[in-house]
């Protein structure tokens, strides 16, 4: 029996905060969405499925290496979006803009580095975003939801830094997942 992971950024306070306010206000409308909470909200940089107790030293080993070469990514938030389209939406999601090439190149290096203990990379290309619901089913809404992105496209903040690589142990219940972080390794400040 595994333990279902994934390895990810916590959000800054600043950007959590701004993030929990527009979470808010999108959860004021009638979209059928379930809402992830504020707190369980972060960046997934590699979604690691099911680890077994044998690799999870080996994937610590490989995750602190490869972070340790890396400083501290400065992000922001960049406009609100919908998953696969608008036609049919599965996730709702809140982007980011910042050093995205150094966040695509770290993900890169540890998908490279786990395929020994079986993960298979991800194939296409790396978009970084906050997903902050999930479509329950067809959304027969278009017009709100067409409003909602329309008046949150150009939603941004002030840089902040990515500081903190985690590897987070994900626990799913009923009233939602449980996350516990099972290892941390800072990055370097510019």
């Amino acid at each position: 029996m595994g333990i279902r992971s994934f390895l990810a950024f916590e959000l800054p306070l600043r950007i959590k905060e701004r993030v929990g306010q527009i979470s808010n206000e999108l959860r004021q409308s009638r979209l059928p969405v379930r809402w992830v909470k504020v707190d369980n909200i972060h960046l997934t940089i590699v979604f690691l499925g099911s680890v077994t107790e044998e690799t999870i030293a080996g994937v610590k080993l490989k995750a602190g290496s490869i972070t340790e070469r890396f400083s501290a990514f400065p992000i922001r938030l960049n406009g609100v979006g919908a998953f696969p389209n608008l036609r049919r939406p599965r996730v709702l999601w809140m982007g980011l803009d910042g050093e995205i090439e150094g966040l695509s190149d770290l993900r890169d290096e540890l998908q490279e580095a786990l395929v020994e203990f079986g993960f298979k990379p991800e194939n296409r290309p790396f978009r970084p975003h906050l997903t902050l619901g999930r479509f329950k089913d067809t959304v027969n809404r278009d017009e709100e939801l067409k409003w909602i992105l329309d008046r949150f496209h150009d939603i941004t903040t002030d840089d902040d830094y990515l500081k903190e690589l985690v590897f987070f142990k994900s626990e799913l219940r009923p009233a939602g997942p449980i996350y516990t972080k099972m290892a941390a390794w800072p990055l370097k400040m510019h």
